[in-house]
């Protein structure tokens, strides 16, 4: 009996020991296989990182290169000149000579047209305001009330009111004279100086063709010179010669639309002063008839 619990003492040494073997295997398996995974987890995270760098390295590169385009649309702002920056280089390719008379000729122009624009505009009349003080003042005042108030006022209309009124003793005849002869030294006065603008208007393009034609000259003596007909030989008399004709006839166009404009406004002057003397010589014979 004592042999068979010894016995079975032994087999149960020997199994607990074979199973504290298993269990220290078992162990070990599961350490070396959470090492492996902690591995794998690792170079997994690697290489996500090394992922992640290389994009973020790429969008780097990409953002680096994008501004690249608005430099390039700014250096092609910059590159463009203004219309002022190209008028002044043609105008200085045209040569001075000619270039310069054209310039002169569109100042001066420009110069008289304004003046005459000042004057028009202030020698305009408010006719009908002035027939009313006129009436107004040969009621209550008389002749003299009314030469007044021709005097008090500004422009060609009073001033020939003026004269008229100062021939109302001689008779109406005289009066009508008196106008009509001081209203064509009034229309002269408005028309004065117009002549220069008209002369600048035909001077301007007839000096730009003149430089054509010089332009011309130059191109066919550069061309007899070299013996060759060239296209660099001849680009630069005739780039000339176009440059003095453009420059020529805008002149004229500028100063032509204010002719016109200063011509049209002296017209209507002079109709406001033709209907303001017939309505003031009606205003004269009722005067006198009352």
């Amino acid at each position: 009996m004592k042999r068979a619990l010894s016995i079975l003492a032994v087999l149960a040494i020997m199994f607990g020991t074979t199973d504290l073997k298993a269990q220290d295997a078992a162990a070990d398996a599961a350490a070396t296989s959470e090492e492996v995974m902690d591995e794998d987890s690792t170079a997994t995270e690697s290489n996500d990182s090394t992922a992640m760098a290389s994009d973020s390295n790429a969008v780097a590169e990409e953002a680096s290169k994008e501004p690249a385009e608005p430099a390039t649309e700014e250096e092609a702002t910059e590159e463009e000149q203004t219309f002022h920056q190209v008028l002044k280089e043609k105008f200085i390719d045209g040569g001075p000579e000619f270039m310069g008379i054209v310039l002169i000729a569109l100042i001066l122009g420009l110069a008289i047209c304004i003046e005459r624009i000042i004057y028009l505009n202030m020698a305009t009349p408010n006719s009908k305001k002035l027939l009313a003080e006129i009436e107004n003042a040969l009621q209550s005042g008389g002749v003299e009330a009314a030469k007044e108030v021709c005097r008090n006022t500004r422009g060609p209309v009073a001033s020939i009111f003026y004269q008229g009124l100062e021939r109302h003793s001689e008779g109406i005849e005289m009066v009508e004279k008196s106008i009509v002869s001081y209203g064509s030294v009034q229309m002269g006065l408005l028309e004065r100086n117009v002549s220069w603008i008209s002369l600048f208007i035909a001077l301007a393009p007839m000096l730009g063709f003149m430089g054509t034609v010089i332009g011309m000259i130059d191109a066919f003596d550069a061309i007899q010179e070299a013996g060759d007909i060239s296209p660099s030989l001849v680009a630069g008399g005739i780039k000339v010669a176009l440059l003095t004709t453009v420059f020529g006839l805008i002149v004229a166009i500028i100063l032509q639309i204010f002719y016109n404009y200063i011509i049209a406004k002296v017209d209507s002057i002079v109709n406001t002063m033709e209907d303001a003397s017939i309505s003031l010589v009606d205003m004269l014979v009722r005067f006198e008839n009352k």
